[in-house]
């Protein structure tokens, strides 16, 4: 097909601004984990460059934490040169039961305040649940509890509330119908987001890869885990087995069906800095944890979900 001179300059220049448009995809690759100092360790060996912890009964207890555990913390991940880019606590933010909530808000309200005397950005949750309620009127309960409880401490300390799409929790931030549905009650708040793993979306059958699309502006940080679908025993049983038989597993990623090339490809396109944290579910590695750390056959699996993701992320 022949062109004209000036067509092909404006196709150049049409390139030449969309490479100048272009963000470079700089993520920080790391793990999901408990507090210890032998795991920070291994995380820093391994060459993961970010963290995420989740609050515990001892050192990183809302309720109780004490100035020196915040600072035996940030002195760990600090010497091992880690990013550390969220804080995990669940609750159901809006239960029914009026003293179960009570109790849940001012537990999470302590463990965002927590996050930012850390010095982290993010808090993962679930958005809360009251199953027996049409989704309109949880997501304005949820609205009006993080209004009144959660965002004047968010503003105090610099923290933003992310959700994870984990359908067994106290959650409606299950998928894309849930997702639309907080985001446009929330307004613009700068104060939510997801934080964002293809693992629980796949099992759901919904494309984690068009989800992610969708919403990347509103992904701040990520999960990487992948999920295996039993296929001759979901072909059989379907989604909703009357015998409970399993059809699906959680694995470390490359070992189920997550469309990794695409999902990477849609953050790349939008420029994503964040950490994506490997979060390990893999039974074939388990035990997890002796105590605190690590079993040698948990970290296996780790090493191998870096070896199978370092082919597909900037180092």
């Amino acid at each position: 097909m022949n062109c004209t001179r000036r067509e092909a300059l404006a196709a150049l220049a049409a390139a030449g601004n969309a490479a100048a448009a272009a963000k470079p995809w700089k993520p920080k690759l790391g793990i999901l984990c408990r507090f210890s100092e032998s795991n920070i360790e291994f995380a820093r060996q391994e060459g993961f460059r970010s963290l995420q912890l989740g609050t515990d009964p001892t050192v990183l207890n809302p309720e109780t934490v004490t100035d020196a555990a915040l600072e035996r913390v940030r002195n760990t991940v600090r010497k091992a040169g880690l990013y550390l880019s969220s804080i995990g606590e669940t609750q159901n933010h809006i239960a029914a039961d009026p003293g179960a909530r009570a109790k849940a808000n001012a537990r999470f309200a302590k463990a965002i305040e927590m996050t930012g005397r850390l010095g982290v950005p993010y808090i993962a949750t679930a958005s809360g649940k009251i199953p027996e309620k049409p989704l309109q009127e949880q997501v304005d309960e949820i609205v009006r509890v993080y209004n009144e409880r959660y965002f004047p401490v968010c503003q105090k300390y610099n923290v933003r509330i992310l959700w994870e799409p984990w359908v067994g929790g106290p959650n409606v931030a299950t998928g894309p119908v849930g997702f639309e549905a907080l985001f446009k009650a929330f307004g613009g708040s700068p104060y939510v987001g997801l934080q964002y793993d293809p693992s629980h979306l796949q099992w759901q059958m919904i494309c984690p890869v068009q989800a992610a699309r969708d919403f990347v502006d509103r992904i701040y940080d990520v999960h990487l885990k992948d999920t295996e679908i039993f296929w001759p025993v979901l072909r059989r049983v379907g989604v909703q087995p009357l015998n409970r038989e399993r059809w699906w597993r959680f694995r470390l990623p490359g070992h189920g069906i997550v469309d990794w090339k695409g999902f990477f490809t849609v953050l790349a396109d939008a420029g994503y800095q964040g950490a994506m944290n490997i979060e390990h579910e893999d039974e074939l590695y388990y035990p997890a944890y002796q105590g605190s750390d690590f079993t040698p056959q948990f970290k296996d699996g780790f090493r191998v979900a870096h070896q199978f993701l370092k082919q597909l992320v900037p180092a």
